[in-house]
């Protein structure tokens, strides 16, 4: 769910293009509520006058909108109806009926609201405006999923969805570390194997067997020599090759740039919440102004007297005034919600970025690993051929005959003793 800019409202323009009678103006309030003057008799309505007495006037059309009583707003323009609790119309010495309301907070009460704000930020209320389009469909992209803040599984702390992005990178980074301990701990064992390896090829055990048998043997004890050179040199190239190479990524200015991103958004964030709590206030000093000028107006139904009016004129004037301040706060709030979105799209689709060059980039150096692992068992097949081939060449008679060549103590057998 994306954030939603609204912009300050947009009057409706008026479908009846009939002239006004004589002395009669037409006026759009704050809010984008056509109303009507009559510069004569200093009369106010929300009807559009008729020429004639006997043609009914026409009420007026009800504005479409949203209230921002809640911080609320859509990427369709709409209009503040929250500023547009104003009585326009002439009061009369006959009291309204207990419990009616003025056209303005008719309208108010009718409206639906179909937006929420969340931390200062305001999105469209589930269900209650069309579905977003997401900025990059069918990718799961960070730019279209971290909007709003998560919760912990206690439910007691959320994190701003641009904290998760954070937190992602620094567990990569951390990943990332863990591995190359991993093959440094591989490389140790390595080293310790060639080096024991090494060492039992020097081993004088069976050294005096002879014949075939003891070339074989020689051969298998010269193939441990050569095999703990094949693992010594897989070490060093696992050393050179993968830890380093893991160790040393992004090594040098990452969490400085991660943390240049952080104060970055959260700077936004925290002139997005003054804006926020500027719309607040001049919302609430909007609805002090519209209370002052409904008392007015009561007072004025109960006596007529030009200071009574005046005091009218004035309260008028402060409302539309606040009015006006509501908007330009709100227009200022779009502002920087609009230019933190930008951000927040900007860097999202960066630290994606910087993932996807992670995974790929240990992916290339654990793929080495397999490589020079494979070059191993190589390696030390090669060693081990000379000694099969001995082995296959092995003869006991053959090994028979040289031994008693060499050891033999002559070659006459004993015969029968003569009486």
């Amino acid at each position: 769910m994306k954030p939603a800019v609204v912009s300050s409202a947009a009057p409706r323009e008026e479908t009846d293009l009939r002239p006004l009678p004589p002395g009669w103006r037409s006026y759009t309030s704050p809010e984008g509520l056509r109303y009507y003057v009559n510069s004569c008799s200093k009369e106010t309505t929300w009807r559009r006058p008729s020429l004639s007495a006997e043609v009914p006037q026409r009420p007026l059309a009800r504005q479409s909108s949203s209230p921002y009583a809640k911080g609320c707003h859509s990427s369709s323009r709409t209009s503040l109806t929250e500023a547009a609790d104003v009585a326009l119309r002439r009061p009369t010495m006959s009291k309204r009926p207990p419990g009616s309301v003025s056209p303005a907070r008719r309208q108010i009460r009718e409206v639906k609201e179909t937006k929420i704000t969340i931390n200062c930020v305001t999105f469209p209320r589930p269900g209650g405006s069309p579905e977003q389009q997401l900025l990059k469909p069918n990718e799961w992209s960070y730019c279209d999923y971290f909007w709003t803040d998560k919760k912990d599984p206690q439910g007691t702390t959320s994190v701003a969805g641009f904290e998760v992005l954070l937190q992602k990178q620094l567990k990569g980074k951390q990943m990332q570390k863990e591995m190359s301990e991993f093959i440094h701990e591989r490389i140790k064992i390595e080293e310790e194997y060639a080096k024991n390896l090494s060492k039992l090829s020097l081993s004088p055990l069976a050294a005096q067997d002879e014949g075939t048998l003891g070339e074989a043997w020689t051969q298998l004890k010269k193939s441990l020599h050569d095999e703990a050179e094949v693992h010594l040199k897989f070490s060093n190239k696992l050393h050179s090759e993968v830890e380093k190479p893991l160790l040393t990524f992004r090594c040098d200015n990452f969490k400085k740039d991660l943390k240049k991103y952080d104060h970055h958004i959260a700077d936004l964030r925290k002139q997005l919440a003054s804006r926020y709590a500027s719309v607040e206030k001049s919302r609430r000093a909007l609805a002090d102004r519209q209370k002052d000028l409904e008392v007015k107006t009561q007072q004025l139904e109960i006596k007529i007297s030009n200071k009574t009016e005046e005091d009218i004129k004035k309260a008028r004037r402060k409302s539309t005034q606040a009015g006006d301040d509501l908007m330009r706060c709100v227009d200022l709030y779009n502002q920087t919600q609009c230019k933190w979105f930008e951000e927040m799209v900007t860097t999202s689709m960066e630290l994606e970025k910087l993932e996807v060059e992670r995974i790929e980039w240990i992916q290339q150096h654990l793929r080495q690993y397999t490589t020079l692992r494979h070059e191993t068992d190589m390696f030390n097949q090669s060693t081990v051929e000379p000694v099969d081939k001995l082995l296959q060449n092995v003869d006991p008679g053959r090994d028979r005959e040289l031994w008693v060549k060499e050891n033999n103590t002559g070659d006459v057998r004993p015969v029968d003793m003569d009486i």
